[in-house]
């Protein structure tokens, strides 16, 4: 949303007519808990520092994280981006220590990241595949996917095509965000991690730009499957999404 006062009349989001004008037949994504991750790491060294966000009725109720130790070579410049190095590792849990956990979100909810390719791969990178869980692209089903994930990225390139960067330190400003954010950091992230490329403060980061969609009356209304469908950017995948059948 832009920083600029905006007046609710018919329409204030920019998104296509098509979207707005769908809403939901029963229950609307913000009802639906979801779990907004980040992951730092990459896959030389493996995931070391985890992020996840609780979001239920449009409010983050809690926000779970901890340090992972690396699975392989943390490489230097990996390093020089998230701050986290071996003296900080070495006494951490791998990830693979948490499959309970992880299933038990995806069984709850479904997974939600910004620009959610990289968190993807990372986690299949760990588990190729959680427990068999609820498929909210369609409602009734059961698949044993990480996804479809609710992309936060690829919803605000629809929704608001005008900004320059969709970037998420960029997009947390340019929709005058970065206050909340902090404010929110405070309670929520360890002291040293309440920064860009902290696990933590991206996934809060992610969640406050989602939980201020759900503030848009026109965005509110859709359904979770609606949701999922506009998180994809490829019209295959989300024509597949919307006909239900993207894991046939």
């Amino acid at each position: 949303m832009p920083t600029e006062p905006v007046e609710y009349t018919e329409k204030s989001c920019d998104c296509p007519d098509s979207v707005c004008s769908v809403y939901s037949v029963g229950m609307s994504w913000t009802e639906q808990r979801i779990y907004f991750i980040d992951f730092e790491g990459s896959t030389s060294s493996g995931i070391v520092e985890y992020g996840v966000v609780e979001l239920l009725a449009g409010e983050i109720e809690t926000v779970h994280t901890r340090l992972c130790r690396p699975t392989g070579r943390l490489r230097r410049e990996d390093v020089a981006v998230h701050g986290l190095d071996e003296p900080d590792l070495i006494d951490a849990e791998p990830l693979t220590a948490d499959f309970g956990l992880f299933a038990a979100w995806r069984e709850a909810g479904p997974l939600a990241a910004h620009f959610a390719g990289a968190e993807n791969s990372l986690l299949k990178s760990v588990w190729p595949y959680p427990r068999s869980s609820p498929d909210f692209a369609r409602p009734g089903k059961q698949v044993a996917e990480w996804g479809p994930w609710i992309d936060t990225g690829a919803l605000y390139r629809q929704v608001y095509p005008q900004f320059a960067s969709y970037k998420l330190a960029d997009l947390v400003q340019a929709c005058g965000l970065q206050t909340e954010l902090d404010e929110l950091a405070a309670g929520y992230c360890p002291a040293e991690r309440r920064r860009y490329h902290a696990a933590p403060y991206d996934a809060l980061a992610g969640a406050v730009l989602l939980r201020a969609l759900a503030r848009e009356p026109q965005l509110a209304g859709l359904s979770i499957m609606q949701v999922l469908a506009l998180s994809t950017l490829d019209g295959e995948k989300r024509d597949a999404l919307q006909q239900g059948n993207l894991f046939d």
